[in-house]
């Protein structure tokens, strides 16, 4: 066999075998082999072709490549009309659609075909013999656009219909496939992740990307983003090929184009209502944004025959869910700081119930989206959960708003809200950032805070360990502490096999820690040791906390509107939501243990200069334990000061004109037995 011959049987092989992969990953949702071992095999296809030029087809897994920009689409008239369906919001509209039915083919027994409707952009893949040829855009259901150069980039569009003894009669001649265009919301978040982190504004939702990266000129663009085609009909020019839609999705499959396995066959609209019930409650499970069902009749002939009416087909009707927005006003807006020192507006709202869940805020994302929206204190805003999941404000009502309402004020808020930091804003970027700060240095501070005597109490984790772990790349945020292994640590400078394993045992032993010296070890801004106490005792738990509202908030005695804001702040920052659950899959779990009244409660105490029996947190603890309050500052509420060594004369001189008695170290720890 001559070389060119072994080239010939290679490339074969190798296209088969890729094409089987990409059959069972993006059909049936299962992999035969490594992605890694699937590129290999593309390279190897690749080299060849390069190799041997004649050898090289255009529906070789090698040609899924973008082409040259286009200056403009072409039209393209469709085989048949594109249609849209008629929306019914109701069992009640569902059963009439079934009525009408019913009358117009009276004594015929009637299947129901239902599948998710999908969010994306409608499209039909034209193939010949097998091989795809065109795509073209809905437009007007009349004439669309040819997208062929930005579909061929779709990974999971097959650029050869695969061949089965079933599939062999569609192989031949002209078979047209529609669907829709969808980019999956995991996808999108992706996306959007990055588009934050460089300081461009962020996609609206993965309907109007995935629309718009279609019709780009440039299907390199197109290229780069995670498209996928997933199919609902097939046309031929004979249509007994395809008696039954259910029949017609078997096929799709099998000619390597996924369709939605959820779509089922139903024998009464009883059994499609319940299907229905199900899916609105188990939608937010699915990949793509959907809003609702489409149910259709099963048998095709019948569903050809009773024609259309208008833009709509009598045999098909969209059942939609109900919309996944609400109103509220604004009652607040607050600013997070991100972990790399970036200032985030964060909007609070009057509780509401939006897709099944109460929604109390939402970010802003920067002030030129606040701008750009005009988003005030007190404005009445129509939310919508972004992807089924995120909070997102649509827009404001400005008719409703209030004649006292002021714009959004960056700048001033950051003064007002955080007087002692500064923030610069640097040209042509829409983040206001932390002045003379990086990310390494918050977080090195952050988890300097979080190991200290207060907090977690972490001996070992000091200010030296900190700085070799977080210059080393093993700490990128305050969790990872807990994923450290001793082989990882002893590698690094300032450590050996015995110091690497002091450290991780001690950082092992507070995955259990006290929910208040949690709280406080978390470094939210205005929280000190008795504020992260006094909220472990009035919330219970790291979650109730978080669903926190301001009033909660400001409803704990020493919580004002400064520290509300502050904390609820803390809690609607994507970083730190991530962070909290990045603790908890690291089996850190903050524990509440409620005390019972002891002798010293509801007796609030500060001490002042060094104590000699014990250090003033151990103080602190025991005066807590017994059921007492622990101050950091002396006021009119403070029933004793605990005078130690060294005090200045203000002290006593505030005690005094305050009547708070003053005690010895020794009458304390009398109080302490």
């Amino acid at each position: 066999m001559t070389d060119s011959s072994r080239a010939v049987e290679r490339v074969r092989k190798l296209r088969e075998l890729i094409n089987d992969y990409r059959y069972h990953y993006h059909v049936l949702d299962e992999s035969t082999m490594s992605e890694a071992a699937a590129d290999s095999l593309k390279h190897e296809l690749a080299q060849l072709e390069a190799q041997y030029p004649d050898l090289v087809t255009a529906d070789s897994p090698t040609q899924r490549v973008a082409g040259q920009p286009l200056d403009k689409f072409s039209q393209v008239t469709h085989s048949s009309r594109m249609m849209s369906l008629n929306d019914v919001f109701s069992a009640d509209e569902v059963r009439a659609w079934v009525e009408r039915i019913q009358k117009l083919a009276a004594g015929a027994k009637l299947e129901y075909f239902a599948d998710i409707k999908m969010d994306g952009l409608a499209c039909a893949l034209v193939y010949q013999d097998g091989q795809f040829v065109q795509a073209v855009t809905r437009g007007d259901g009349f004439i669309g656009e040819d997208v062929t150069m930005n579909v061929r980039t779709i990974d999971n569009v097959p650029l050869r219909l695969r061949a089965s003894p079933s599939t062999k009669k569609l192989l031949a001649g002209r078979t047209e496939i529609r669907g829709e265009v969808v980019l999956y919301k995991a996808d999108f978040e992706a996306l959007n992740v990055a588009r934050a982190a460089a300081d461009k504004p962020l996609y609206a939702n993965p309907r109007n990307l995935a629309a718009g990266t279609i019709r780009q000129l440039d299907s390199k663009l197109a290229a780069t983003r995670p498209l996928r085609f997933r199919a609902y009909d097939m046309l031929r020019a004979d249509p007994n090929d395809l008696p039954t839609n259910a029949i017609t999705y078997k096929l799709l499959g099998e000619l390597g184009i996924a369709v939605n396995r959820q779509a089922k066959v139903f024998e009464s609209i009883e059994q499609v209502m319940v299907y229905a019930t199900h899916w609105d409650e188990a939608r937010h499970q699915l990949p793509f944004n959907t809003d609702g069902l489409v149910i259709k009749l099963n048998d095709r002939r019948l569903y050809v025959k009773l024609g259309a009416v208008g833009k709509a087909p009598r045999g098909a009707v969209a059942y939609k869910y109900a919309a996944e927005e609400a109103t509220t006003t604004v009652k607040d807006i607050v600013l997070s700081i991100g972990r790399t020192g970036t200032a985030n507006p964060v909007a609070v709202f009057e509780p509401v119930v939006v897709a099944g869940s109460t929604v109390q805020h939402a970010t802003l994302h920067n002030a030129d989206e606040v701008a750009r929206k005009d988003i005030r204190v007190g404005d009445t805003v129509i939310i919508y959960k972004a992807g089924d999941i995120i909070p997102q404000v649509l827009k404001v009502l400005s008719e409703l708003r209030p004649r006292d309402t002021k714009p959004f004020d960056m700048a001033h808020e950051l003064k007002r809200q955080y007087p002692e930091l500064e923030f610069e804003r640097e040209p042509g970027e829409v983040a206001y950032r932390m002045k003379n700060t990086s990310g390494p240095l918050l977080l090195k501070r952050a988890l300097e805070h979080f190991a200290s005597k207060g907090a977690l109490d972490i001996d070992t984790l000091g200010e030296k360990n900190v700085a070799a772990l977080v210059n080393s790349g093993l700490v990128q945020d305050l969790a990872d502490i807990y994923a450290l292994r001793e082989a990882q640590v002893a590698r690094l400078d300032r450590f050996g096999a015995v110091s690497a394993q002091n450290l991780v045992a001690a950082i092992a032993a507070t995955t259990r820690p006290p929910l208040a010296r949690f709280i406080y070890g978390l470094g939210i801004r205005h929280v000190g040791a008795q504020t992260a106490i006094d909220l472990s005792v009035a919330f219970g738990s790291l979650e109730a906390l978080s669903q926190a509202s301001l009033d909660d908030l400001q409803a704990i005695d020493g919580v004002g509107t400064v520290v509300a804001e502050s904390i609820t702040a803390w809690f609607v920052s994507e970083d730190n939501t991530q962070l909290l659950e990045k603790f908890k899959q690291l089996g850190v779990k903050p524990q509440y243990e409620r005390r019972g009244d002891g002798p010293l409660q509801g007796k609030r105490f500060v001490v002042t200069g060094s104590l000699e029996a014990m250090s003033r947190d151990a103080a602190a603890d025991q005066i807590r334990a017994l059921g007492g309050t622990f101050q950091s500052a002396l006021g009119k509420d403070t029933d004793y000061l605990v005078v130690g060594n060294n005090v200045g004369a203000s002290k006593l001189a505030k005690a005094s004109k305050y009547g708070t008695k003053q005690l010895t170290e020794a009458e304390l720890l009398k109080l302490f037995k």
